[in-house]
């Protein structure tokens, strides 16, 4: 069984809500979107989404503007803070996840 926990705060924009809801279209294999680390540059973590039909028994599961959003236990301690986008412009379209509380200062300018 999930944990049914208090997760750190997690923001969705309204436009990432709709797309994700757009993409999940009552898909059962898609009941839940995985928010994860997926893994770290020199100065900051890169994160990752996924759909998942089903929460792991170690996920934390939150309902986040609308959405079922669960985090594993390993990422848990890295996403408080984190924002997830929908983007569309020049440089390209998508999903962007940041985490301004987890970046560091490093000498690469990233």
């Amino acid at each position: 069984m999930a944990l049914e926990e208090q997760l750190a705060q997690i923001e969705v924009t309204p436009e990432a809500s709709l797309k994700l809801r757009e993409l999940s279209a009552d898909d059962p294999k898609r009941a839940l979107v995985r928010l994860y680390v997926a893994g770290r540059s020199c100065c900051s973590f890169m994160y990752g989404l996924a759909f998942d039909e089903k929460p792991d028994e170690t996920d934390a599961v939150r309902e986040v503007a609308g959405l079922r959003v669960a985090i594993d236990a390993q990422s848990r301690p890295y996403v408080d803070g984190t924002k997830i986008e929908w983007v569309d412009g020049p440089e390209g379209t998508g999903f962007m996840v940041t985490n301004p509380s987890q970046s560091g200062a490093c000498g690469c300018g990233g």
